[in-house]
């Protein structure tokens, strides 16, 4: 279930099936969807979900798309 208490604005989450298991119609909170949750892979994106975060508004849905695996030179 989304969170809905107030004061959240944005729900940021690696569930890509969430708009399948919710019903996002006529919601207030935006969504932003990470890529790819790991870690050691997302430390190295963070820019893209901070932008994602700070381009939300009020019922929008983002995706941010990360890569699956680390660079080979890390």
């Amino acid at each position: 279930m989304l969170p809905r208490r107030r004061g959240f604005e944005v729900f940021v989450t690696p569930d890509k099936n969430i708009r399948y298991q919710q019903n996002l119609s006529g919601r207030k909170i935006a969504l932003v969807v990470l890529g790819n949750p790991r870690w050691p892979v997302l430390r190295l994106h963070l820019e893209r979900v901070v932008a994602a975060v700070n381009a939300a508004r009020p019922g929008s849905y983002t995706e941010v798309k990360i890569p699956a695996n680390l660079p080979p030179c890390l």
